[in-house]
């Protein structure tokens, strides 16, 4: 369960685990109370119970801190008691990223042990996993100041008008790292169906994720997720899904659009890309561009352009005729 909430949400075992040990002794042992066994993370809440939905928002408020802490959102954190607490600007994201998490469970003064204290977070991870700042250095920087996007097209076939639904908006669940576009194909259609519309592959590389209604893309065909360009692709059917394993070239088809894998509210494909296994916001130093549109955010989340020279598309769920738009190429 943990290794699938650390490859969904792109986030560290080796944290998860940690505070998942510190909090309620699943790791080493077993949990000595019934609230230990239903929070595991310790967010008591009746609606996120059991081991995954706790892992699942704990990793949120994780990605919350540490993406909004990267694209200047999350200047301060606040508390349950009211207070808030500006950010020193020399903090590292995965620092700001547990903060933030931490914050929801505790009061000020409480968070303030966890963080400071000698018996703290910290010094407990360490003793599980060893130094993190020593292993930080041997993968940093992430994303380096030259990388640059690879060539990507749009996520369909020529010559056939989709809408793009959603601007920029949140890469996986509800964490705030708006990564992410939304496409839906034509149909007559409202809300849920089975489309014969086509998802083809906007980057070549390894399938090596394929199910719960995902596909993942890795460009430099190691197998593994957290290094190089990755293209993920969510609410693929399961009919006709290509399989883990299978190369694909740019343009080759991998499914059809659907409501698989996870909420919504009409028949679509999201995409979104990791360098490294670091999601990558859709507008930035690093812009998600496909078929030389160029994704735009706006202030609100799944609002925004794409935009190509002077040409402007408009993100909107009404599929109206100024969200369409087809590959020319």
């Amino acid at each position: 369960m943990i290794a699938r909430i650390a490859i969904e949400f792109s986030l560290n075992p080796r944290l998860l685990l940690a505070f998942l040990e510190y909090q309620s002794g699943w790791v080493y042992g077993f949990p000595q109370s019934q609230q230990a066994i239903d929070y595991p993370m310790g967010y008591q809440n009746e609606d996120v119970q059991d081991l995954y939905q706790q892992a699942a928002w704990f990793a949120s408020r994780v990605m919350d801190g540490y993406y909004g802490w990267k694209e200047g959102r999350r200047l301060v954190i606040g508390f349950n008691d009211g207070r808030f607490l500006r950010l020193a600007p020399e903090l590292n994201a995965g620092s700001v990223g547990l903060m933030n998490a931490f914050t929801y469970l505790y009061n000020y003064d409480n968070w303030a042990q966890l963080i400071y204290a000698e018996d703290n977070f910290f010094t407990f991870y360490e003793q599980m996993f060893g130094n993190p700042w020593i292993r930080a250095q041997q993968v940093e920087p992430l994303i380096p100041a030259d990388v640059v996007q690879p060539t990507m097209i749009l996520p369909f076939e020529p010559n056939i008008k989709w809408a793009f639904t959603g601007g920029p908006h949140a890469a996986w669940s509800a964490a705030d790292v708006w990564a992410a576009l939304d496409f839906a194909p034509p149909s007559s259609e409202t809300g849920c169906h089975e489309s014969p519309a086509w998802v083809v592959a906007s980057i070549s590389g390894l399938v090596v994720r394929s199910g719960n209604g995902v596909v993942v893309v890795d460009m430099d065909g190691d197998g593994y997720e957290q290094t190089g360009w990755t293209l993920l692709y969510l609410h693929i059917a399961t009919k006709d899904r290509v399989p883990v394993g299978t190369w694909v070239e740019v343009g080759d088809r991998i499914g059809h659009p659907s409501c698989e894998g996870g909420r919504s509210t009409g028949t679509h494909v999201h995409i979104a890309r990791r360098y490294n296994g670091e999601w990558v916001p859709a507008d930035g130093p690093l812009p998600f561009v496909l078929s030389g549109w160029t994704a735009r955010a706006s202030s609100e989340i799944y609002k925004g352009w794409l935009t190509r020279g002077t040409e402007i598309i408009y993100a909107s769920t009404s599929a109206t005729y100024n969200t369409h738009i087809a590959r020319d190429d």
